[in-house]
């Protein structure tokens, strides 16, 4: 009878407002936030914002960044031509789109301005040239579930043969103009700050970044002596298509969601001991989160958001989301949620740094469009 096929992460490649993966981690356990007052934009005031360096980055760059770091961590050199590719964003090359339709609209008349490299999907073909693969290079799209969708589509190329390698994850660049002017005219903005849970909570606060993983099959991570930071025990994709911003709160598909994830891991809701939740800091969804997990969690399991720290990087946050979960689970340790001072929700909110053994913990993704995405992470079998 043939072995199930464990998937495991062998590395991990990450860049925020706070810096890099171990970098950002430490800033968190010591209760830092990234957020700034910036006012980058004439056209609009200024705005809490998760900016990695004083001015807006460009995804490219970054998506480099990342994909080297990740790389190095997981002890792997290119070329990597049978390595999967799965890089999410929601956003994409759109700040790129904004300046040449405003002030460098001039620059799409040059011959050598390649459209092609503004597409939805580049942060995927960049990695993929950049591995020099001719193995599937995906490029999911689900607002900001991506990035757990991302990872689950990587899961998949794994578990159904296709590669014995990917990288996964999501990158994204969202603070243009046009990013921030909408989610204002939508009420989603916040004005102060980034205040998960809390009970003077405002709206999100837009941030850049993203992260990537190797995964591996665990009998390659075996072979090539590689750590592990974890395994991937299922994951859950469903959509509510109820309403283009707001969540189903009654008999919505986001139970369902966490329901798939802990069926296909083999696990009961008593089993997880962490939830890293979406937590944008807006007044539905952090009610809508705190509701599901106080309906299906019958145990106080810890709670906690980084986007009092970050901010959100709409796609790319589930895929951070994901790379701080694993550094718990590795340092045994549970970060605060940043910024909550006054819980609004009868939870177990982690208010500061927690020493505590983490086996199974789960990532809560929900966007808008009803898109909702959860996976299971748990600790490597030894």
């Amino acid at each position: 009878m043939q072995q199930p096929i464990d998937v495991v992460i062998t590395g991990i490649g990450l860049t925020s407002c706070l810096g890099s993966l171990q970098t950002t981690w430490s800033q968190i356990l010591q209760a830092k936030s990234g957020i700034k007052f910036l006012g980058g934009f004439p056209q609009l005031p200024a705005y809490p914002l998760g900016l990695i360096t004083a001015q807006p980055s460009q995804i490219g760059n970054l998506t480099q960044k990342i994909l080297i770091d990740t790389l190095q961590d997981a002890n792997l050199t290119i070329p990597l031509p049978n390595t999967g590719v799965v890089i999410g964003s929601s956003r994409g090359c759109q700040a790129i789109w904004e300046n040449l339709s405003t002030q460098r609209y001039e620059q799409a008349n040059h011959g050598d301005f390649d459209w092609l490299s503004t597409f939805p999907h580049q942060p995927a073909i960049a990695t993929g040239n950049y591995l020099q693969t001719n193995a599937p290079v995906l490029a999911p799209t689900a607002a900001c579930a991506t990035g757990i969708w991302a990872l689950a589509r990587g899961y998949e190329l794994i578990k159904t043969g296709r590669c014995s390698r990917v990288i996964a994850g999501a990158v994204e660049t969202p603070i243009s103009p046009l990013t921030l002017a909408a989610f204002e005219q939508m009420g989603a903005l916040a004005t102060t700050g980034c205040y998960p849970f809390d009970r003077s909570r405002e709206g999100l606060v837009l941030g850049e970044g993203g992260a990537m993983f190797v995964l591996e099959t665990a009998e390659l991570a075996a072979s090539r002596q590689a750590k592990v930071y974890g395994k991937i025990g299922g994951f859950g994709l469903t959509c509510d298509a109820h309403h283009i911003s707001a969540p189903q709160i009654l008999n919505g598909s986001a139970t369902r969601a966490i329901k798939q994830s802990l069926e296909r891991s083999n696990l009961d809701p008593e089993a997880i001991d962490y939830i890293h939740a979406h937590g944008t800091s807006t007044v539905l969804n952090d009610c809508h989160e705190a509701q599901l997990i106080q309906q299906i969690f019958p145990q106080r399991v810890a709670v906690s958001s980084s986007k009092g720290a970050t901010g959100h990087s709409l796609g790319a946050s589930g895929a951070i989301n994901a790379a701080l979960t694993l550094m718990a689970m590795q340092d045994n340790c549970l970060p605060p949620c940043i910024g909550l001072k006054d819980s609004a929700f009868d939870l177990d909110l982690i208010t500061q740094t927690r020493q505590s053994k983490i086996n199974h913990a789960m990532c809560f993704s929900f966007g808008f469009g009803g898109q909702n995405a959860v996976m299971t992470l748990s600790r490597a079998r030894s």
